[in-house]
């Protein structure tokens, strides 16, 4: 196929478009429905409708090649979860949603719900905090790594790890060199160094373990589903927490409706995950010659599917620059979609909801005295969030 393109100049993952990439966004979806970006030579696709149908069509827009965009990260991750295709892709999710399943769900609502309370109480009562370190690491850190069930010494490199990890899925710039050599020590670890007898009984990383003694999967793949627990459980709901305060915080009016009527919570967080998407794109592999809109892309080609501008695509959402928990946001994107959407999004929604339900009972402003953001090339979040409650 003849490249028919438009083509761009703009880097998503430069450190001054990562501040703010917003603008460049929209450019991208006025330009075209599909754009060739010169400086990582894939194919951005950034409206609504080409970003959900590309996610629905697995056939030409493939996972098995990984969802990086550099090679050498695609290769160590081709095949396992995340970079596979149905029926394989089905095979190993259907193991690793079986401890995310809302029977045992319940089982740990009562916990979060718990911790969740005493932690709101302890960091309200100190009147001023870290919204993005003292409030939205607690429970993935705690709970999260808990329910995983690796030993507790290991525990405290999963923040580490999954930051690095998801850092490398994007180009191999500088950020993602850096990161390359901690993600492939989580990598190292989940291949050679867990122990299945020193695992907690009934954790999700010892259940991976016993669909391998079922002969359900290999040992090995085993330990790939312990490193699809361990990355993904943990940046991704931190930010959107943290991201959610500082939403908060600028807009009071949409506290206010949090604080008087907390059945809006679950489409609160829609709106959070829509405005400030936590993961902003993910590669795919063009299996075959196609177009989007007009625009061809040949086979062998990479698109990036990002997230963080077709939850943002005024031809889907009206006003999208606009934090309203009142809009009808269910439809976002922000933790995938079809095939892939994220198996842990359950757990996610109930340490949010339990944290704001336990917010709203006890602040009635957030004032922020200080924020900086995290530079990641797949995330988007806070490093820190220092605010005052009253």
């Amino acid at each position: 196929m003849k490249p028919n393109r438009p083509e761009s100049d703009i880097d998503l993952y430069s450190d001054s478009v990562l501040q703010d990439p917003y603008p460049f966004y929209r450019q991208l979806r006025d330009q075209a429905a599909a754009v060739w970006l010169k400086p990582t030579g894939m194919y951005a696709l950034t409206r609504f409708e080409v970003v959900r149908d590309a996610l629905r069509n697995w056939q030409v827009f493939s996972s098995a090649r990984g969802v990086a965009m550099n090679e050498e990260i695609n290769q160590a991750i081709a095949g396992n979860t995340l970079g596979s295709d149905p029926p394989q892709h089905q095979h190993f999710r259907s193991i690793l949603v079986r401890p995310l399943m809302p029977d045992a769900m319940r089982e740990v609502t009562t916990l979060i719900e718990t911790e969740s309370e005493a932690l709101v109480e302890r960091l309200v009562n100190k009147q001023h905090f870290n919204a993005a370190t003292e409030l939205a690491h607690y429970l993935p850190l705690t709970v999260v790594s808990h329910l995983v069930g690796l030993p507790e010494h290991d525990r405290e490199r999963m923040l580490e790890w999954g930051n690095a990890a998801f850092e490398t899925l994007g180009p191999a710039n500088t950020r993602g060199l850096e990161a390359r050599p901690i993600a492939m020590g989580l990598v190292e670890y989940a291949l050679t160094k867990i122990m299945p007898a020193e695992l907690k009984p009934q954790s999700w990383a010892w259940r991976a373990f016993e669909a391998a003694r079922c002969g359900e999967i290999t040992d090995n793949q085993a330990r790939g589903l312990i490193l699809d627990y361990v990355a993904p459980s943990l940046d991704t709901t931190i930010f959107a927490i943290s991201n959610a305060i500082w939403l908060f915080a600028t807009n009071p009016d949409q506290w206010d409706l949090v604080r008087e009527n907390p059945s809006l919570i679950p489409a609160a967080i829609n709106e959070v995950l829509r405005v400030e998407s936590p993961i902003q794109s993910f590669s795919r592999y063009v299996t075959r010659d196609t177009e989007v809109g007009g625009i061809s892309m040949p086979a062998g080609s990479r698109a990036i599917v990002v997230y963080g501008s077709a939850n943002r695509d005024e031809r889907k959402w009206q006003n999208p620059e606009n934090f309203d928990i009142r809009r009808k946001a269910a439809e976002q994107l922000a933790f995938g979609h079809g095939e892939h959407l994220c198996v842990g999004l359950p757990l996610a929604r109930l340490e949010m909801k339990s944290i704001f339900a336990a917010l709203a009972r006890r602040v009635k402003r957030f004032e922020i005295r200080s924020v900086e953001r995290a530079l990641n090339n797949t995330l988007r979040g806070l490093k820190s969030l220092e605010v005052s409650v009253r």
